[in-house]
């Protein structure tokens, strides 16, 4: 599974092989939720709060890379990084 970001200490990662609705999976120490990327929400999982925030907020910023990111990924086409939340 590609990491396409890492940002103080979370790691995003995407899956090549994906079902619907398009999300991407969050990590953080002993914590991994998996958050819609058209709704920028947690959908499964347990993230710290602080962590959730940032999380959302870096999502709600490259929304439109995140989708075209899962596109290539429903075409087992390599995905893009996106830049960390700063």
């Amino acid at each position: 599974m590609p990491t396409i970001s890492v940002f103080y200490g979370i790691i995003i990662r995407m899956y090549h092989t994906e079902h619907n609705p398009p999300h991407i999976h969050a990590y953080y120490q002993s914590n991994n939720a998996v958050y819609s990327i058209k709704e920028c929400e947690m959908i499964d999982g347990a993230m710290p709060k602080k962590q959730n925030a940032l999380i959302k907020a870096w999502m709600e910023l490259h929304q439109d890379e995140l989708l075209a990111n899962w596109d290539l990924a429903m075409y087992k086409e390599d995905i893009c990084k996106i830049e960390p939340l700063k």
